[in-house]
């Protein structure tokens, strides 16, 4: 395991170096955190400006649980006087909660929709919500196909898979992309989020845009795909592939790491099907475009990228905050908890848990405009 993490951290390094020159690494302590703690994490904490104390609630994105934990960890030991509370109960729930007023901020993996934008005002006195890059990733698609273990999809066959037009493992379709592959006859149980996930959305997102012939469906927090089975949060699906012979779905890379969960390939037109790594969902990512306005600092995502090593159903978690109008009381400690989050400590927790730090140049935004909330 301290092989393979070792392995994991250096291929970030190169991709991140491809990328962007230089990505938000640690400056220093330990490489090996881990949701666990240990002197990793506790090696993090002296950089941590400590504002504000009392909870701290949020809620949001089950696809950055893992990270969240050990920010929320190292930032806590640090800053004993304020208590932070994030519950990953999806991005969907996660925007309506915070839209309501009943947290400081929220979790997702897909940046804020207009007329979300607008009832934001209502919680925001004077203000609005703002979309604010913290970590990316890919979307892994894990599966449990037994004697197969190096599975390669194509957007088509996915998108088919993933609307009940594939049920059988050994499908000509799969076995095109797999010559040589002793594909079982065995059905396939796909399943998807039961709940409003931003995942969900970038997942289908890169099913229309790089399928769009065979996925019809609108791409949309909740699964307008036919059939499957559903469960709920990252956590949810992760479990139902790693116990369900035939199963298939989509979660977040940490979970199929911390699982154990054989990944697929995708074959998105370059020389070689690419891998669900952080270091070629950084090189689909450096491909993204700004879509934000202002302080909101959303952004475009490439799904159709064929660039080699180029991972492109990738992911972009958010922390959602007003600019303006957000509660006195917990202000404080917002500003000084997502400034950690985006500091070169706090991305440099992120090595090892599968995600894919943010580009500096994008880091320096995020700490700028965190600075002037208020």
């Amino acid at each position: 395991m301290k092989l393979q993490r070792k392995n994991r951290v250096r291929a970030l390094a190169v991709g991140a170096l491809a990328v962007s020159g230089a990505l938000a690494l640690t400056a220093c302590g330990s490489d090996d955190t881990s949701a666990s703690g240990g002197a990793g994490g506790a090696a993090k904490t002296a950089n941590i400006k400590c504002e504000g104390k009392g909870k701290l609630l949020a809620s949001g994105s089950s696809a950055q649980k893992n990270a969240m934990d050990v920010w929320v960890q190292n930032y806590s030991g640090a800053c004993k006087d304020t208590e932070i509370n994030y519950q990953p109960t999806g991005s969907g729930a996660g925007v309506t909660t915070f839209l309501q007023g009943q947290t400081a901020f929220a979790g997702s993996d897909s940046a804020l929709k207009p007329e979300e934008v607008t009832k934001s005002k209502q919680v925001c006195k004077g203000g609005k919500a703002i979309d604010l890059p913290m970590l990316g990733g890919p979307i892994a698609i894990g599966y449990n196909v037994p004697g197969v273990d190096n599975l390669v999809l194509d957007a088509e066959t996915l998108a088919k898979i993933f609307d009940s037009k594939i049920t059988n493992w050994n499908d000509k379709a799969i076995a095109k992309l797999n010559p040589g592959a002793k594909l079982p006859d065995l059905k396939i149980q796909a399943f998807h989020r039961s709940d409003d996930s931003g995942t969900t959305d970038n997942l289908t997102k890169y099913l229309k845009a790089a399928a769009p012939g065979a996925w019809k469906h609108e791409p949309a927090k909740k699964w307008e795909g036919e059939g499957g089975q559903a469960a709920s949060g990252s956590s949810g699906v992760s479990s139902q592939v790693k116990q369900t012979s035939g199963a298939i779905s989509y979660f977040e890379l940490s979970y199929a790491t911390s699982s154990k969960i054989t990944t697929a390939k995708l074959n998105t037109g370059a020389k070689a099907p690419v891998e669900a790594t952080t270091a070629n969902a950084s090189k689909a990512i450096s491909e993204a475009k700004p879509a934000g306005e202002g302080d909101d600092l959303a952004l475009k995502l490439n799904y159709t990228t064929k660039a080699e090593g180029a991972y492109p159903i990738t992911l972009v978690t958010y922390e959602i905050a007003c600019d303006k109008g957000n509660k006195a009381e917990t202000l404080p400690a917002t500003k000084s908890f997502l400034t950690y989050v985006a500091s070169k400590d706090g991305q440099g927790a992120l090595e090892a848990l599968g995600y894919a730090p943010l580009p500096t140049e994008i880091a320096d935004k995020v700490r700028k405009t965190v600075t002037t909330l208020s």
